[in-house]
């Protein structure tokens, strides 16, 4: 071989490898994407087992892109991935999910705060939409979809490096346990939780901001609270 053919294989090859790298982290982001959403809507249950080998012939795709998907997912507060042995749903114990609803109760008030001087009057109209369309949610998913859609929307407006990533993943944690609670209470008939979306617009259109940390610090301690009064739930 030439030099001058060493040098195109060379080159042909630098080019290759930062293409090949560019299509699994593609592969490993609509991997992670798809699971994300199954796992939140409450496709697995905690604890239940994620193979490797599954997840990599269900999306046509090497065993790179699938741990590197699992990995994204254990960031978000997901998955649990343990060396050597696998990855599973994360699951929590009734102390576990009680700790981290007293740490929601104390930094999601602190967050919306942040927010609420950023929140237009367009996103407040929003969030009366969706108060509304929670009173008429046909089934439970669409009642967290839409939960879900409201409080994060509260908070949007906050522009933090750590708060706002930290309570997604909080939210991500507890989102079975929210799911359990919710059937327990069937929020179609249950007008707490609705009349308390609605105090907590209310106070954010009069931008009474400690009102509305008030409220949304009740809201969440409720749920602690009623989650606690039923264990068998993480058994």
């Amino acid at each position: 071989m030439t030099a001058t053919e060493t040098a195109d294989t060379e080159t042909a090859a630098t080019e290759a490898a930062p293409a090949t790298g560019t299509r699994d982290g593609i592969a490993s982001q609509r991997i992670a994407n798809s699971l994300r959403d199954a796992i939140l809507s409450g496709v697995y249950s905690p604890g239940s087992r994620l193979r490797q080998e599954d997840i990599a012939e269900q999306f046509d795709a090497s065993r790179l892109p699938v741990r590197e998907a699992l990995r994204s997912l254990q960031a978000d507060g997901l998955v649990t991935i343990v060396a050597n042995t696998g990855a599973w749903i994360s699951r929590l114990s009734l102390a576990e999910c009680r700790e981290m609803y007293q740490i929601r109760e104390r930094v999601e008030p602190l967050l919306l705060k942040y927010s609420q001087p950023m929140l237009t009057p367009a996103d407040l109209a929003h969030l009366e939409s969706l108060v509304h369309q929670m009173e008429n949610a046909a089934d439970v998913e669409t009642f967290l979809r839409l939960d879900r859609e409201f409080h994060m929307l509260t908070y949007s407006g906050a522009d933090t490096l750590i708060l706002g990533p930290t309570v997604e993943r909080l939210w991500n944690s507890t989102q079975h346990y929210r799911r359990a609670f919710t059937k327990l209470q069937n929020p179609r008939g249950n007008s707490v939780i609705h009349h308390e979306h609605n105090l907590l617009v209310a106070a954010l259109q009069r931008t009474d901001i400690e009102e509305a940390e008030r409220v949304l610090f009740g809201h969440i301690r409720r749920t602690r609270l009623e989650l606690e009064r039923h264990p068998e739930l993480f058994a």
